[in-house]
């Protein structure tokens, strides 16, 4: 059952129909292309675990737990996460965006959704929730593959933080726990960037691109030194933060620099998006 299916049905009385979102996730976890973009996300961790085992030389220049990956397993996920924040769960929030409203456009679907006695703020609502529970899927799938092939290759000792300290495996868990939600967060405030730029196009494939391009951008302008005082502004300025998670204490001001910037995006976004769509004359 599609959305539009859902729709008619639903209570208009809640903001948010579990109903509807229930509906909204089957249909997102139910297309092969999505479903092949998460194997995609998966294999990242594998190859790079492989990589580094059957290797004999040792890695260096980048963060300090991707030169770790050989003494616990945790390190991983956590390589896999840094390296995939880059492009690989950018593009994958930016493909689930695509289709939310864009999709259903051009399917031919969303016509049909606003003829029924459906509050458009309420379907939005739902369209970002579930992009939302597509962002904690993204980063808790290369999260549990890079644990699972990490474990399995490299053991399960304790893990040595960044400030030179040990965490047994529970405590250490608890901070790849951590690292998943602040990152699921950041692709989260992305994807309201995208759910903004698929109400302006009837054409999938257009907002997933121009979505990329907005990353893309943000990447380039956040590497220009002249521009520092535009860097906290930037939406990607603090994702690699996360390895401040990985400290013993955590140092928690980047990181919640970081949510307070997702959040300002994820609200500004979700409101463009609600002001284009509340009058969007849909044709298709």
């Amino acid at each position: 059952m599609s959305v539009a299916d859902v729709t008619a049905q639903a209570p208009r009385k809640r903001l948010v129909s579990s109903r509807l979102l229930r509906s909204e996730v089957r249909l997102i976890g139910g297309r092969r292309r999505n479903q092949m973009g998460l194997l995609v996300l998966a294999l990242v961790p594998i190859v790079l675990a492989i990589s580094v085992k059957v290797s004999s030389r040792n890695a260096r220049g980048g963060p300090d737990f991707l030169d770790s990956v050989t003494s616990n397993g945790l390190f991983v996920p956590l390589a896999a996460l840094g390296v995939e924040m880059g492009i690989f769960l950018p593009l994958a929030i930016s493909m689930l965006a695509g289709d939310a409203v864009a999709g259903e456009a051009n399917l031919g679907t969303l016509r049909y959704l606003l003829t029924v006695p459906v509050s458009r703020t309420r379907l939005l609502v739902v369209k970002y929730a579930s992009l939302c529970i597509g962002a904690l899927w993204g980063v808790a799938t290369v999260a549990v593959a890079g644990a699972v092939i990490g474990v399995a290759l490299f053991g399960t000792g304790p893990l040595t933080t960044l400030s030179g300290s040990q965490l047994e495996f529970p405590a250490a868990l608890g901070r790849v726990l951590l690292v998943v939600l602040y990152l699921s967060a950041c692709i989260a405030a992305l994807g309201a960037v995208g759910l903004f730029i698929s109400t302006l196009t009837e054409q999938p494939i257009a907002a997933t691109i121009a979505l990329m391009i907005f990353t893309i951008l943000s990447w380039i302008l956040d590497a220009v030194p002249q521009l520092e005082w535009l860097h906290p502004w930037l939406i990607v300025h603090e994702w690699l933060s996360f390895a401040d998670l990985l400290r013993d204490p955590p140092l928690w001001d980047n990181v919640l620099r970081g949510l307070g910037v997702d959040a300002v995006y994820a609200a500004v976004f979700w409101l463009l998006a609600w002001a284009r769509f509340a009058g969007k004359d849909v044709t298709s």
